[in-house]
């Protein structure tokens, strides 16, 4: 009898989704990406965790750290805008089963790049629907 064992996504695996996702949005879209800085981690660190008072680290699937697209300044030594995706509570709500991994992973990307660009969410779900 044969033995196949299997492994959860890996970071590797998560960003490849997620930037299969970046080339489906809109081009508009694609061409405001091009300077965000797109990182996949396991959790949120401590200072995300306490920030934003998560009781667990299980409670973010993904953050937006920047500027909304059109600000008129920029500001000397600042850090890149960067979108955060979470792999682990990505896949823990991956195995309820309710959803594909690439749906979980295109609709956080959207949520957290329509940050970027100032959307509200029914814009949000609109170019998400367009995404998968």
């Amino acid at each position: 009898m044969t033995v196949r064992q299997t492994f959860a996504p890996s970071l590797d695996d998560i960003e490849t989704l997620a930037r299969a996702a970046i080339a489906r949005l809109p081009e508009l879209f694609q061409a405001h990406l091009g300077a965000v800085v797109l990182r996949i981690e396991d959790f949120p660190d401590e200072d995300v965790c306490r920030d934003m008072e998560l009781e667990s680290e299980f409670d973010i699937l993904g953050l937006y750290q920047g500027h909304a697209v059109g600000r008129s300044v920029d500001v000397s030594g600042a850090l890149p805008d960067t979108v955060y995706l979470y792999r682990r509570p990505m896949l823990d709500l991956w195995a309820e089963g309710e959803e594909s991994l690439e749906h979980i992973v295109t609709h956080v990307l959207v949520h957290e790049v329509g940050h970027h660009f100032g959307l509200s969410d029914d814009d949000m779900h609109r170019i998400e629907d367009s995404a998968l």
